[in-house]
């Protein structure tokens, strides 16, 4: 039996025929009844075949996700990527939860932790490749990132928070909390405005047209792909110590940007207890 069709009729668990609810049918039951082994995924791990796609095509469509029932960031570069695929060539990427990707919003409800447009595009990469290959392609989006002026995209006469010109900066981090802050301070900004969300939104488009330019690298390039952005300076320097085995400070863990939580300032040496 043809896989959408026998979904259909398990689907619908019978029929209402003479008042009476028809049973389902017996493959369905059976399947129903067969036990589960642990850690199985249907088609195998990592099984999603994945397709290349316009750039602008799914930026835009991003975007316009970003607004859809407020589900933002998370939810705008995820439907940008496997959403469009799903209307292109329909499943498994149409059998998606795609609303459970709400929960990146405002960096993973509301905690400001890592940016949800980009959480969302490591999930997406995730859907076709294992952890090495995935890692080499997170990064070079993460690094591109946190050291490109952003917000770039600008929807124009289609914008649906505010139209016009939104002022662009660089994050140096792939942190919700610091992301927006600097944005918001350094252009005088409430982070609850309607501007705040529309340079969030115009946000999500350049992760996802960025996140789509790798994947159809990826797929160009196989398992060879290289990313080509550089590792931080502040990264190297700092890793030579505390990221180097044997060390007695070797206690470092991550790759992100050091200096906006190290740069020395005062406020952040003394664990903030003089800060105004």
């Amino acid at each position: 039996m043809d896989l959408n069709r026998r979904n259909l009729l398990c689907g619908l668990g019978g029929l209402a025929v003479g008042g009476m609810l028809a049973a389902r049918p017996e493959s369905c039951q059976a399947e129903d009844t067969l036990p589960f082994s642990r850690f199985q995924q249907m088609g195998g791990d990592f099984s999603w075949k994945p397709h290349k796609l316009e750039p602008a095509e799914s930026a835009r469509i991003a975007y316009e996700a970003y607004w859809h029932k407020g589900y933002a960031c998370g939810f705008g570069t995820f439907y940008g990527i496997i959403g469009v695929m799903a209307e292109k060539y329909g499943a498994p990427y149409s059998q998606f939860p795609f609303s459970m990707l709400e929960f990146l919003k405002g960096g993973i409800a509301n905690w400001g932790t890592i940016c949800g447009a980009l959480g969302a595009a490591a999930a997406a990469f995730s859907l076709f490749y294992g952890r090495k290959e995935q890692n080499v392609m997170v990064t070079e989006l993460y690094r591109w990132y946190q050291s490109t002026k952003l917000p770039v995209y600008n929807p124009g006469t289609m914008a649906k928070g505010v139209k016009g010109n939104i002022p662009s900066n660089v994050s140096e981090s792939v942190l919700c909390h610091i992301s927006v802050s600097k944005w918001c301070y350094a252009n005088k900004v409430e982070a609850t405005s309607k501007k705040r969300s529309e340079r969030c939104g115009r946000l999500t488009a350049d992760v996802c047209r960025k996140a789509v330019e790798i994947l159809n690298a990826k797929i160009d390039a196989g398992k060879t792909f290289k990313g080509a952005m550089p590792k931080p300076e502040s990264v190297a320097y700092c890793g030579d110590c505390h990221q180097k085995k044997g060390e007695a400070v070797n206690w470092g863990k991550g790759v992100l940007n050091c200096t906006p939580c190290h740069d020395g300032r005062g406020a952040l040496s003394d664990k903030f207890l003089n800060h105004p």
